[in-house]
């Protein structure tokens, strides 16, 4: 899989950051809008993003002609709600207000699928985290700036807040592409 050129199926820039800043060459292909759902019933938050990830690199080998497809999703738990991206600043500040003071979890799952043998390698990778009690304060200046938007559970560990800790896992897992596993992934 290795001759074959690297094809990210997604937009986000956190992503397009880490594949760069690791060196990786890549073209970005973005997957069709309509591909998230709900999870199934029963579904685990863990199997719901590599589900997603496989649907979304697979949308993305419909498109192209050769590659290695990377398929990524991210959502985060707390108290057993998945968080995905918020709709807007209100819900944003659902989930900030969830979160603070709490242990929660980041889950993503990673596909990656090759053209022209169509074959897909679909891992996940968790990370636990802890977010300080924030006052109302910070979460309405976090909320001002803007820095949520885009983000699953409404915040980014690369956003430097001193608010969110990593306890356990991977920090680029955080951000939305764990680099550990991609590079086992791609060496297996």
């Amino acid at each position: 899989m290795s001759d074959l050129p690297l094809i990210l199926a997604s937009q986000s820039p956190r992503r397009r950051n880490l594949l760069e800043e690791a060196g990786f060459v890549f073209e970005v292909v973005p997957p069709d809008d309509d591909l998230e759902d709900a999870p199934e019933p029963n579904e685990s938050p863990l199997n719901y993003v590599k589900r997603l990830a496989r649907r979304k690199a697979e949308n993305v080998l419909e498109k192209i002609k050769r590659g290695l497809v990377l398929g990524c999703d991210t959502v985060v738990v707390c108290r057993g709600e998945i968080l995905g991206k918020p709709t807007d600043r209100n819900d944003a500040a659902r989930m900030l207000r969830l979160l603070r003071g709490e242990l929660h979890v980041v889950h993503s799952g990673l596909c990656l699928c090759s053209k022209p043998d169509g074959r897909c390698d679909v891992q996940g990778e968790t990370s636990t985290l802890r977010m300080i009690p924030i006052s109302d304060t910070e979460l309405e200046n976090y909320l001002d700036s803007g820095a949520w938007q885009g983000k699953a559970g409404a915040f980014g560990l690369q956003d430097r807040n001193g608010w969110i800790s990593l306890v356990h896992g991977s920090e680029t897992n955080i951000v939305g592409l764990p680099m550990e596993l991609l590079h086992r992934m791609l060496v297996h």
